[in-house]
């Protein structure tokens, strides 16, 4: 059995993975590659410091510590592209069961929405609306009816109305020039008494003689 066969369970007889089962063993591939990465590349550094260090005193040792450098990084080469394809699949693989997860509940919504409109026809519907934009019309009606005042539907002749505005405006215009009449004070009568009129002929006729004598 190939070694993908081995990692994936495969097998002719065999129950089809799950995507989640899929994703998870392709993780684990990615995490123990990476492992082997971290691997060779700290043996490639042991082989780096092993050429240099018998570069000038051991040149067979240091071009056996090259070679064995650069098997591993073709090794490490072919891990960086397997890891690529994984990480390609593994995506490819959550965005697909990403999308199975959508597709059913999208499908599962549209059965409830089925259940919630079997018993529902378009028919009774616009009667339904019908009904309402009716009962609206006469709650509407019935409102105009109740607001309308009692009493003040009577037409009353405007010309009439107006000249008894005036004259109630003239009534109380006159009311108001007589209290200002009333209230503006008199002058007060003087408190010295005038002399009588015989004394004052007594005193023009003292003033004749007077006057008679002095011309004498």
């Amino acid at each position: 059995m190939s070694l993908i066969a081995k990692l994936f369970g495969g097998g002719k007889s065999g129950k089809a993975p799950t995507p989640q089962d899929a994703i998870q063993r392709l993780r684990e591939t990615e995490e123990m590659l990476a492992k082997k990465q971290d691997f060779l590349e700290k043996k490639i550094e042991v082989e780096l410091v092993t050429a240099k260090k018998n570069g000038t005193k051991n040149k067979r040792a240091a071009l056996q510590a090259l070679k064995r450098k650069k098997r591993y990084q073709q090794q490490l080469a072919q891990i960086d592209g397997t890891l690529s394809t994984i990480e390609f699949q593994r995506e490819a693989l959550e965005n697909s069961n990403t999308n199975t997860e959508v597709l059913k509940t999208m499908s599962y919504a549209a059965k409830a929405m089925q259940a919630a409109h079997q018993n529902m026809d378009i028919n009774q519907v616009d009667d339904l609306m019908a009904d309402i934009t009716e009962q609206q019309e006469v709650a509407q009606e019935i409102s105009d009816v109740i607001s309308r005042p009692i009493g003040f539907g009577e037409d009353y002749d405007e010309d009439e109305l107006m000249a008894e505005l005036e004259e109630l405006e003239q009534e109380e215009l006159d009311n108001n020039l007589l209290e200002i009449t009333d209230n503006v004070p008199l002058p007060s009568v003087p408190s010295v008494a005038l002399p009588a009129k015989k004394k004052v002929e007594e005193e023009e006729d003292d003033m004749a003689d007077l006057e008679a004598w002095a011309a004498n």
